[in-house]
Protein backbone atom coordinates (compact mmCIF):
# COMPACT_ATOMS: atom_id res chain seq x y z
CA UNK A 1 0.00 0.00 0.00
CA UNK A 2 1.23 3.22 -0.53
CA UNK A 3 0.82 5.79 2.31
CA UNK A 4 0.05 9.76 1.40
CA UNK A 5 3.40 11.70 0.91
CA UNK A 6 3.24 15.44 2.86
CA UNK A 7 3.81 17.45 0.04
CA UNK A 8 0.62 17.94 -1.54
CA UNK A 9 0.55 16.69 -5.42
CA UNK A 10 -2.59 19.66 -6.07
CA UNK A 11 -2.65 22.75 -4.41
CA UNK A 12 -5.32 24.94 -5.17
CA UNK A 13 -5.01 28.78 -3.72
CA UNK A 14 -7.12 31.08 -3.11
CA UNK A 15 -8.98 30.59 -6.36
CA UNK A 16 -11.13 32.73 -7.61
CA UNK A 17 -13.25 32.04 -11.12
CA UNK A 18 -16.18 34.02 -12.36
CA UNK A 19 -18.35 33.92 -15.29
CA UNK A 20 -19.08 37.06 -16.29
CA UNK A 21 -20.30 39.27 -13.46
CA UNK A 22 -21.07 36.45 -11.31
CA UNK A 23 -18.34 35.28 -9.17
CA UNK A 24 -18.29 31.29 -8.79
CA UNK A 25 -15.76 30.62 -6.86
CA UNK A 26 -14.56 32.93 -4.20
CA UNK A 27 -10.98 32.83 -2.91
CA UNK A 28 -11.58 28.65 -2.52
CA UNK A 29 -8.56 26.46 -1.36
CA UNK A 30 -7.68 22.90 -0.84
CA UNK A 31 -5.11 20.31 -1.02
CA UNK A 32 -4.53 16.61 -2.20
CA UNK A 33 -2.40 14.11 -1.59
CA UNK A 34 -1.32 10.83 -3.30
CA UNK A 35 -2.78 8.28 -2.02
CA UNK A 36 -5.78 9.79 -0.55
CA UNK A 37 -9.64 10.33 -1.86
CA UNK A 38 -10.34 13.65 -1.19
CA UNK A 39 -14.05 14.25 -1.89
CA UNK A 40 -15.62 17.57 -3.34
CA UNK A 41 -19.41 18.26 -1.76
CA UNK A 42 -22.13 20.55 -1.90
CA UNK A 43 -25.37 21.75 -3.48
CA UNK A 44 -25.95 22.05 -7.27
CA UNK A 45 -24.14 25.17 -8.07
CA UNK A 46 -22.03 26.01 -5.36
CA UNK A 47 -19.09 25.06 -8.03
CA UNK A 48 -17.49 22.04 -8.08
CA UNK A 49 -17.99 21.24 -11.45
CA UNK A 50 -16.14 24.38 -12.08
CA UNK A 51 -13.46 23.74 -9.33
CA UNK A 52 -12.60 20.61 -11.47
CA UNK A 53 -12.30 22.77 -14.65
CA UNK A 54 -9.69 24.65 -13.45
CA UNK A 55 -7.46 22.26 -11.54
CA UNK A 56 -7.44 20.27 -15.41
CA UNK A 57 -6.77 24.00 -16.99
CA UNK A 58 -10.30 23.82 -18.82
CA UNK A 59 -10.95 27.29 -17.38
CA UNK A 60 -8.45 30.51 -16.63
CA UNK A 61 -8.85 31.65 -12.62
CA UNK A 62 -9.60 35.04 -12.13
CA UNK A 63 -7.40 35.12 -9.48
CA UNK A 64 -5.50 32.64 -7.61
CA UNK A 65 -3.66 29.68 -9.07
CA UNK A 66 -3.63 25.66 -9.43
CA UNK A 67 -0.63 23.71 -8.48
CA UNK A 68 -0.26 20.11 -9.86
CA UNK A 69 3.00 18.59 -8.73
CA UNK A 70 4.26 22.20 -7.76
CA UNK A 71 3.65 23.60 -11.22
CA UNK A 72 1.36 26.18 -11.67
CA UNK A 73 -0.99 24.98 -14.83
CA UNK A 74 -2.12 27.95 -15.90
CA UNK A 75 1.28 29.85 -16.31
CA UNK A 76 3.59 26.97 -17.89
CA UNK A 77 4.37 26.50 -21.34
CA UNK A 78 2.43 24.80 -23.75
CA UNK A 79 5.04 21.81 -23.49
CA UNK A 80 4.70 21.45 -19.73
CA UNK A 81 1.48 22.08 -19.55
CA UNK A 82 1.37 18.74 -22.09
CA UNK A 83 3.36 17.27 -19.80
CA UNK A 84 1.08 17.81 -16.53
CA UNK A 85 -1.80 16.87 -18.15
CA UNK A 86 -0.26 13.86 -19.66
CA UNK A 87 -0.45 12.79 -15.86
CA UNK A 88 -4.05 13.37 -15.68
CA UNK A 89 -7.21 11.17 -16.21
CA UNK A 90 -10.78 12.22 -15.73
CA UNK A 91 -14.16 11.01 -16.65
CA UNK A 92 -17.20 12.90 -17.05
CA UNK A 93 -20.22 12.71 -15.51
CA UNK A 94 -22.12 11.15 -18.54
CA UNK A 95 -18.91 9.03 -19.08
CA UNK A 96 -18.29 10.95 -22.45
CA UNK A 97 -17.98 7.92 -24.53
CA UNK A 98 -17.56 7.54 -28.31
CA UNK A 99 -20.58 5.51 -29.19
CA UNK A 100 -18.92 4.59 -32.53
CA UNK A 101 -16.44 2.88 -31.11
CA UNK A 102 -16.02 -0.38 -28.67
CA UNK A 103 -15.15 -0.06 -25.31
CA UNK A 104 -11.61 -1.05 -26.45
CA UNK A 105 -10.75 1.43 -28.81
CA UNK A 106 -12.64 4.08 -26.47
CA UNK A 107 -9.67 3.12 -23.81
CA UNK A 108 -7.17 2.78 -26.75
CA UNK A 109 -7.26 6.18 -28.34
CA UNK A 110 -5.85 8.35 -25.86
CA UNK A 111 -2.93 5.92 -25.94
CA UNK A 112 -2.51 5.94 -29.66
CA UNK A 113 -3.07 9.95 -29.66
CA UNK A 114 -0.66 10.68 -26.71
CA UNK A 115 1.78 8.14 -26.28
CA UNK A 116 2.47 7.52 -29.77
CA UNK A 117 1.81 3.50 -29.46
CA UNK A 118 0.69 1.15 -32.62
CA UNK A 119 -2.63 0.25 -32.58
CA UNK A 120 -2.04 -3.71 -31.77
CA UNK A 121 0.14 -2.66 -28.27
CA UNK A 122 -2.75 0.25 -27.61
CA UNK A 123 -5.86 -2.35 -27.78
CA UNK A 124 -3.29 -4.58 -25.47
CA UNK A 125 -3.28 -1.88 -22.88
CA UNK A 126 -6.81 -1.07 -23.38
CA UNK A 127 -7.80 -4.71 -22.81
CA UNK A 128 -5.60 -4.88 -19.63
CA UNK A 129 -7.14 -0.87 -18.22
CA UNK A 130 -10.62 -2.99 -18.77
CA UNK A 131 -9.65 -5.93 -16.70
CA UNK A 132 -8.70 -3.50 -13.92
CA UNK A 133 -12.25 -1.98 -14.15
CA UNK A 134 -13.48 -5.44 -14.34
CA UNK A 135 -14.47 -4.79 -18.30
CA UNK A 136 -12.04 -7.59 -19.53
CA UNK A 137 -14.44 -9.38 -20.73
CA UNK A 138 -16.73 -7.17 -22.64
CA UNK A 139 -13.89 -4.94 -24.85
CA UNK A 140 -15.78 -5.36 -27.78
CA UNK A 141 -18.88 -4.18 -26.96
CA UNK A 142 -20.15 -0.66 -27.73
CA UNK A 143 -21.24 1.95 -25.46
CA UNK A 144 -24.96 1.23 -26.32
CA UNK A 145 -24.60 -2.28 -25.47
CA UNK A 146 -23.97 -2.26 -21.67
CA UNK A 147 -25.78 -0.79 -18.57
CA UNK A 148 -25.14 2.70 -17.61
CA UNK A 149 -22.79 1.19 -14.83
CA UNK A 150 -20.57 -0.48 -17.07
CA UNK A 151 -20.24 2.93 -19.12
CA UNK A 152 -18.85 4.31 -15.97
CA UNK A 153 -16.22 1.79 -15.49
CA UNK A 154 -15.16 1.71 -19.02
CA UNK A 155 -14.70 5.99 -18.45
CA UNK A 156 -12.67 5.15 -15.66
CA UNK A 157 -10.69 2.36 -17.98
CA UNK A 158 -10.06 5.13 -20.25
CA UNK A 159 -8.71 7.86 -17.73
CA UNK A 160 -6.62 5.38 -16.18
CA UNK A 161 -5.22 4.62 -19.97
CA UNK A 162 -1.82 6.47 -19.65
CA UNK A 163 -1.44 5.72 -15.96
CA UNK A 164 -2.02 8.76 -14.65
CA UNK A 165 -0.76 10.01 -10.94
CA UNK A 166 -4.34 12.18 -10.92
CA UNK A 167 -7.43 10.75 -11.09
CA UNK A 168 -10.74 13.33 -11.34
CA UNK A 169 -14.17 11.92 -11.31
CA UNK A 170 -16.89 14.29 -11.97
CA UNK A 171 -20.28 12.51 -10.12
CA UNK A 172 -18.71 8.71 -10.55
CA UNK A 173 -21.83 7.38 -9.15
CA UNK A 174 -25.04 9.78 -10.38
CA UNK A 175 -27.96 7.90 -11.87
CA UNK A 176 -27.36 4.71 -10.84
CA UNK A 177 -28.82 2.41 -8.00
CA UNK A 178 -27.33 1.69 -4.77
CA UNK A 179 -25.45 -1.51 -5.75
CA UNK A 180 -23.79 -0.26 -8.34
CA UNK A 181 -23.15 2.79 -7.07
CA UNK A 182 -21.53 0.44 -4.10
CA UNK A 183 -19.37 -1.01 -6.44
CA UNK A 184 -17.88 2.30 -7.81
CA UNK A 185 -17.13 2.78 -4.78
CA UNK A 186 -15.34 -0.34 -4.21
CA UNK A 187 -13.65 0.12 -7.65
CA UNK A 188 -12.19 3.39 -6.34
CA UNK A 189 -11.05 2.35 -2.88
CA UNK A 190 -9.51 -0.50 -4.98
CA UNK A 191 -7.72 1.84 -7.33
CA UNK A 192 -6.27 4.18 -4.75
CA UNK A 193 -4.80 0.97 -2.29
CA UNK A 194 -3.45 -0.52 -5.81
CA UNK A 195 -1.60 2.51 -7.50
CA UNK A 196 -1.38 4.99 -4.54
CA UNK A 197 -2.98 7.71 -7.31
CA UNK A 198 -4.51 11.25 -5.90
CA UNK A 199 -8.01 10.96 -6.22
CA UNK A 200 -10.05 14.02 -6.25
CA UNK A 201 -13.93 12.91 -6.98
CA UNK A 202 -16.67 15.75 -6.83
CA UNK A 203 -19.92 13.97 -5.78
CA UNK A 204 -23.45 14.55 -3.48
CA UNK A 205 -23.88 11.30 -2.51
CA UNK A 206 -23.74 11.10 0.87
CA UNK A 207 -23.13 7.10 1.59
CA UNK A 208 -20.44 7.42 -0.55
CA UNK A 209 -18.38 10.23 0.97
CA UNK A 210 -18.82 7.92 4.03
CA UNK A 211 -17.34 4.94 2.57
CA UNK A 212 -14.35 5.92 0.53
CA UNK A 213 -13.32 10.18 1.42
CA UNK A 214 -9.76 10.49 3.45
CA UNK A 215 -10.78 14.17 3.20
CA UNK A 216 -14.43 15.66 2.22
CA UNK A 217 -14.36 19.05 0.85
CA UNK A 218 -18.19 21.67 0.73
CA UNK A 219 -18.52 24.14 -0.72
CA UNK A 220 -21.40 26.58 -0.49
CA UNK A 221 -21.83 29.93 -2.67
CA UNK A 222 -18.75 29.68 -3.51
CA UNK A 223 -16.78 29.14 -0.50
CA UNK A 224 -15.46 26.27 1.40
CA UNK A 225 -17.17 25.94 4.69
CA UNK A 226 -15.85 22.96 5.96
CA UNK A 227 -12.88 20.56 4.91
Amino acid sequence: MTTPTDTPYVQVENLVARYGTRTILDGVSITARRGEITVILGGSGCGKSTLLRHIVGLLTPAAGRVLINGRDIHHASEDEQEAILRNLGMSFQAGALFNSMTLEENVALPIIEHAKADTATAKTLARMKLSLVGLGHVGHLLPAEISGGMKKRAAVARALALDPQLLLFDELSAGLDPVTARELDELVLRLKMQLGVVILIVTHELSSIQMIADQAVMLHAGKVIAA
